[in-house]
């Protein structure tokens, strides 16, 4: 026996409609055609399907069980035509995101609540554990956007840059580098340094400053959260170098001072990994410019 989905389409049509010509006005065919479809179905299923001589017409048996079918099968079919529309006209899709910056998530969750309601049937998630790995997992498909400040030439993948930053020195008020203008490498040799927990080719202070400079401070402490970061540095039990934008916070905070890093100051950037074939579909060049307008806010 061979059915196909407008066969179930049309024992449905004709169970809702009760008479075979607002069955065919249903289906947009013609009341003959409608009648050899049947004639067909029926002579593959070797019995009837419809009692005809009932007003409205009723199932057979038959017909109930071939229903049935149609009501757990159309409704997936509907399903899996409306994923295909929205994923052809860009409405839909799939956004996971690994992140090479701890502090990127004060920007990153409201820039994901507007995508949200911008992009109701789009997937986003954030996948934590392939931060470390970030760029090959966005060449493997595993995730799809990476935030990141270091961009490399990697084939098939853009760098789209989203924003500068700068990053600041922050220590306790009482502390004695308080008292400088700005703060050099050699500064940091008998500070205790608070950092994030990645490596040090993913920390601005390493990469910007103190690698280059050839500098080691006295203690690397590695902490996970933000807010225990900035605790810590109050209390005076080490200094940090955060992004502007999470210095806002502080910034007018008599427990704290911030200072620019070097003379003129340090200057970094901030991309989007993506691969080529993605980044200009809808919702991912949507993602990118609200990557490039909230950071901005948050650093005035």
């Amino acid at each position: 026996m061979y059915i196909e989905f407008r066969h179930l389409r049309t024992i449905r049509a004709i169970h809702q409609a009760g008479n075979l010509a607002r069955a065919a006005d249903i289906l947009h065919i013609t009341q003959s055609a409608l009648s050899h479809q049947i004639k067909g179905l029926e002579d593959q299923v070797g019995m009837e399907l419809f009692h005809r001589r009932t007003k409205p017409m009723k199932l057979s048996p038959a017909g109930v069980k071939l229903l049935r079918l149609a009501e757990r099968v159309l409704p997936e079919i509907s399903a899996i035509e409306e994923e295909f529309r929205a994923l052809h006209e860009g409405r839909s899709g799939r956004l996971h995101i690994a992140i090479e910056c701890h502090a990127c998530f004060d920007w990153l969750f409201p820039v994901l609540d507007k995508l949200r309601h911008a992009w109701p049937e789009v997937d986003l998630d954030i996948r934590q554990r392939l931060a470390f790995d970030a760029l090959e997992a966005l060449r493997r498909e595993e995730v799809d956007f990476v935030i990141t400040s270091d961009p490399v030439d990697m084939p098939g993948v853009n760098f789209t840059p989203l924003f500068d930053y700068e990053p600041r020195f922050v220590a306790a008020a009482n502390h004695p580098l308080a008292a400088k203008e700005f703060i050099d490498a050699e500064d940091f040799e008998e500070e205790m340094v608070l950092t994030y927990p990645v490596e040090r080719s993913k920390i601005d202070l390493f990469t910007a400053l103190l690698t280059p400079e050839r500098v080691e401070p006295r203690v690397v402490r590695q902490v996970e959260m933000t807010e225990v970061i900035l605790m810590l540095v109050a209390a005076g039990r080490g200094v940090s170098v955060m992004p502007d934008w999470v210095l806002r916070s502080v910034k007018h905070n008599p427990d704290y001072v911030t200072k620019r890093l070097t003379e003129s100051g340090l200057s970094k950037r901030m991309y989007a990994a993506t691969r080529e074939e993605d980044t200009m579909v809808a919702f991912m060049a949507h993602m990118i410019r609200l990557c490039r307008s909230e950071p901005v806010k948050m650093q005035r």
